[in-house]
């Protein structure tokens, strides 16, 4: 039976969302096509009617993965989501939590197509942050900018040095609770000690 078209890109589009998943829980060196292919329910085969190549998927699950954080965060009030991000709760379940925490050492590592994707979702991630920088200066705004890409270069440089922990070490807690501690206290509305 011939697969509508419609149908070959609901396909496409349900490989690239487990592949997502299964890149953020075991990297992308720990995931081959067969067992990425068989999660999402096809054969082998079937991988290069969708793909040019394993980074031509790793590029594509990347960009759902910041996609689909940029959704999950819109209207979520900061202060309550970086609890969560810096949390045992995230850290724990990276192929439900956060790309860049996830795969961004393995990014380092692979194609310039992976390296572009990630560079085009972090970059989002910043815009998606900036709120009113349109209405002040340019001055400022950079310096908004900056504020943001320290925020989370601190939030996610946090996640994966607790990930590097053993799971019931006491410096993985720790790690994550100076550093929400530490960002929760800068936040603009933290209120004075």
């Amino acid at each position: 039976m011939k697969v509508t078209k419609a149908q070959a890109q609901a396909n496409r589009a349900h490989i690239v969302e487990t592949a997502s998943t299964l890149f953020r829980e075991r990297g992308y060196d720990g995931v081959g096509v067969a067992d990425l292919m068989g999660a999402a329910g096809f054969t082998h085969g079937g991988f290069y009617k969708h793909f040019g190549s394993k980074a031509d998927l790793m590029a594509e699950a990347a960009a759902c993965g910041f996609a689909t954080s940029a959704e999950a965060l819109a209207g979520t009030d900061l202060r309550a989501f970086l609890t969560y991000y810096l949390s045992r709760e995230h850290r724990d379940a990276p192929g439900q939590g956060c790309t860049m925490a996830a795969l961004c050492t393995d990014a380092a590592r692979q194609p310039a197509s992976v390296k572009a994707a990630f560079a085009t979702g972090i970059d989002a991630q910043l815009e998606d942050g900036s709120g009113r920088d349109g209405q002040i200066d340019a001055a400022a705004a950079e310096r908004s900018r900056a504020r943001r890409i320290a925020l989370i270069a601190q939030a996610v440089g946090a996640v994966v040095l607790s990930r590097s922990c053993p799971d019931d070490a006491a410096l993985a807690d720790e790690i994550l609770d100076a550093c929400r501690n530490d960002i929760l206290a800068r936040l603009p509305d933290a209120p004075a000690a």
